[in-house]
């Protein structure tokens, strides 16, 4: 909604005001953005510490490769698929 403003103060304030709606709007956006993730971040290291994740078994297949298995063979044996 524009409104003619009658001076340059209230366009001076209408326009302060909005810069400043617009930052609260993307501060609380940013929010919402973080706060899962931090959260996931959060729960994960739980888990870890609990051992419930153990992530992916990175020296199993690097042994596998190195014996030469192919890589269906690595998927199957360690359920990373």
């Amino acid at each position: 909604m524009m409104l003619k403003t009658e001076d340059a103060f209230t366009g001076r304030m209408f326009d302060a005001i909005n810069g400043m709606l617009l930052d609260m709007l993307a501060a609380i956006a940013r929010k919402d953005y973080d706060d899962p993730r931090r959260r996931q971040a959060q729960g994960i290291a739980t888990a870890k510490a609990e051992g419930r994740v153990r992530g992916r078994p990175e020296a199993t297949i690097i042994a596998m490769l190195r014996k030469g298995q192919s890589w269906n063979t690595i998927l199957r044996a360690t359920n990373c698929l």
